[in-house]
């Protein structure tokens, strides 16, 4: 389980591909602290690692998580957003996030708002619990954030400078892809009532 409060925006120093796997090495200031099989979010994306040397880590996508993430899309120097596994003890300071991206969706407009962002994502959804809500929460790129303008299949999110400056938000133009996981309770909801309504 995650927060949605991404720890650092690290790059990627390595891409091997193995057979219909992809082995992603990560350059990150926290390496140090890591052991093998723990679990990182990565855009939102909930990978292990496998391997540990010096600086550097390694997490392996497979097949079904390159299909419906942004992963396969990665480059030798982007950068990707680092979220340690919320722990049992501390604050929760964003919102329930389990590192299952729902779809991915492209960003169709950036605009400057004085001294913010508002980026707007569009997608195509693949099911009822595919939702959002005014001033609910959504995870884009691992980063837990909150809905305006909510869509059927857009929402916008407003970003502040230090957000903008930690995460990969200052690599997000238009026609970006990014991870998208909606908010597990709208989603238990829209089942719910699914199930209801079939009654």
């Amino acid at each position: 389980m995650f927060s949605g409060i991404v720890e650092e925006a690290a790059a990627v120093v390595q891409l091997v591909k193995d057979q219909e796997n992809l082995h992603i090495t990560m350059q990150c200031s926290f390496t140090d602290e890591l052991r093998i099989d723990q679990s990182i979010s990565h855009n939102g994306v909930c990978l292990t690692v496998v391997d540990i040397k010096e600086d550097t880590y390694t997490v392996t996508a497979i097949k079904e998580t390159l299909l419906k993430t942004n992963l396969g899309l990665l480059q030798i120097g982007d950068k990707v957003n680092l979220e340690r596994s919320t722990r049992l003890d501390a604050r929760l300071d964003g919102h329930m996030v389990q590192g299952h991206v729902d779809l991915t969706a492209t960003c169709t407009k950036v605009e400057e708002a004085e001294g913010s962002w508002y980026f707007t994502f569009e997608y195509e959804p693949a099911g009822e619990e595919h939702i959002t809500v005014e001033k609910g929460s959504a995870s884009v790129n691992g980063v837990s954030l909150t809905v305006v303008n909510s869509q059927e299949k857009s929402f916008q999110v407003a970003i502040i400078p230090f957000t903008y400056e930690v995460t990969n938000f200052h690599q997000i133009r238009k026609g970006s892809v990014v991870n998208i996981e909606f908010d597990i309770i709208g989603k238990y909801i829209a089942k719910i009532l699914k199930s209801q309504l079939r009654k």
